[in-house]
């Protein structure tokens, strides 16, 4: 039993270790490793033991609470129109369920979070000529793309082998995971690799670098604040209660004066936030998007439309603003929030808050950094993405819940001391 044990562990740790490693390349091999991974966890039988209590181990009650988020979208099926819809959804988060017992019984004795974020950073930076060639290919060079038709056909009986290239094989991550990986990348390295300070500076820069290449601009953003969150975990406990959320908002309005410069911000009509609700061509995509969704809350703001409907019900708004192409795209609402709001109502974007939150509370010592860095990554992107619309940012979730629990478990340093690697 025992060598069983230790097989089932071991395998457990290696599947963890491909997700880590896979998470910067292109979620069609992304999604086999992190099954693979949960279900060798499962056969792994740490299940079966005792679990800890709350009070050794706070860190359960941030997943408890993600799954109970979960179980609402599961009810919340009861009053959907589009029960196929629903049902795409449920198993798309199904992540958020099975990693609940993880956060109650554990991960085994192999994780270490050092050697798993040192194989993160090196695989941001591998991943980075992968995506400049693709993107490369992709914008400039549509004949070798074209030529690939016969692969597609022979392969698959697909048609439109751009649209494969795109969707299905999925080769380019879209920008926001892209850059939100590479951040997370550049955080870790910046902790992890204070033995080689040159290499240390160099990856963190070249992981940075691909930021502007992709054109994100919530990524300048979230750069900038996480910038200003090192800055406060580098000062006094005292002076980063009275300066802390002064010296974020300073770092968010910087990356928004840095943002004027941006090729895709040129144009931009602040007045356009005011007038969300009059949707118009001569908005920003995001802003019609939202205008629409905003115009009757009281569609859903009680209990939701049911988990899947938002973009169904977007797509009813689009028909009568006269957005034909929008339509055609099937454009979701680009907020998470606000995605949460349509769906599962008051109630369940709470709760959904409620889990985040719980993050940086629950976790402790140089964990409750990591939870910081993390929150302050996900919650600027979910502003303007849905981060849970595609695979990858499901698993960069668990992946970083993952690393935060096993921080959290090492043991505490004192509060007033800056982190250390």
């Amino acid at each position: 039993m025992n060598k069983y044990s230790e097989i089932a562990e071991r395998i457990n740790y290696w599947l963890f270790w491909a997700v880590v490693v896979l998470l910067p390349f292109p979620q069609i091999f992304l999604r086999y490793a992190t099954v693979l991974w949960l279900v060798s966890w499962v056969l792994e039988g740490r299940w079966l033991r005792k679990p800890l209590s709350l009070r050794e181990n706070k860190m359960a009650i941030p997943f408890i609470l993600f799954g109970l988020w979960y179980v609402w979208k599961i009810v919340s099926g009861f009053w959907s129109a589009d029960q196929a819809a629903w049902s795409w959804q449920m198993e798309r988060y199904l992540t958020f369920g099975l990693i609940v017992p993880v956060g109650i019984w554990g991960v085994n004795e192999l994780y270490d979070w050092r050697q798993l974020g040192k194989a993160l950073t090196i695989s941001c930076i591998a991943a980075i000529p992968f995506y400049l060639i693709a993107m490369t290919i992709l914008y400039h060079h549509r004949e070798i793309i074209d030529q690939l038709q016969w692969v597609a056909d022979w392969n698959y009986g697909v048609r439109n082998w751009n649209s494969f290239f795109i969707n299905n094989v999925s080769v380019l991550k879209h920008r926001l995971f892209l850059c939100s990986i590479e951040i997370f990348g550049a955080v870790a390295a910046l902790f992890l690799w204070k033995e080689k300070r040159w290499l240390q500076v160099v990856m963190i820069l070249v992981m940075l670098a691909t930021i502007p290449l992709t054109g994100s601009r919530q990524s300048i953003i979230t750069i900038m604040a996480l910038a200003a969150v090192l800055i406060i975990y580098a000062m006094p406990q005292c002076y980063r209660i009275r300066y802390g959320l002064g010296i974020i908002l300073l770092g968010v309005i910087i990356g928004g004066a840095v943002l004027k410069f941006h090729p895709r911000m040129q144009g931009f009509d602040i007045r356009a936030v005011t007038e969300m609700r009059e949707v118009s061509y001569e908005h920003d995509v995001r802003f019609n998007i939202w205008g629409c969704a905003l115009q009757n809350p009281s569609d859903y703001i009680a209990y939701g439309l049911g988990a899947g409907q938002s973009t169904n019900y977007l797509i009813s708004h689009y028909d009568e603003k006269g957005f034909e192409y929008y339509t055609l795209k099937h454009y979701h609402a680009h907020n998470q929030y606000l995605e949460e709001l349509m769906e599962i109502g008051l109630p369940g974007l709470l709760l959904f808050l409620l889990a985040w939150l719980s993050i940086p509370f629950c976790a402790q010592g140089k964990g409750r950094f990591a939870a910081i860095v993390f929150i302050v990554l996900y919650t600027l992107n979910m502003f303007t993405d849905c981060m849970f619309g595609m695979f990858d940012g499901i698993i960069l979730w668990a992946v970083g819940m993952v690393f935060i629990y096993q921080i959290s478990r090492e043991g505490t340093v004192a509060c007033d001391q800056p982190i250390p690697a």
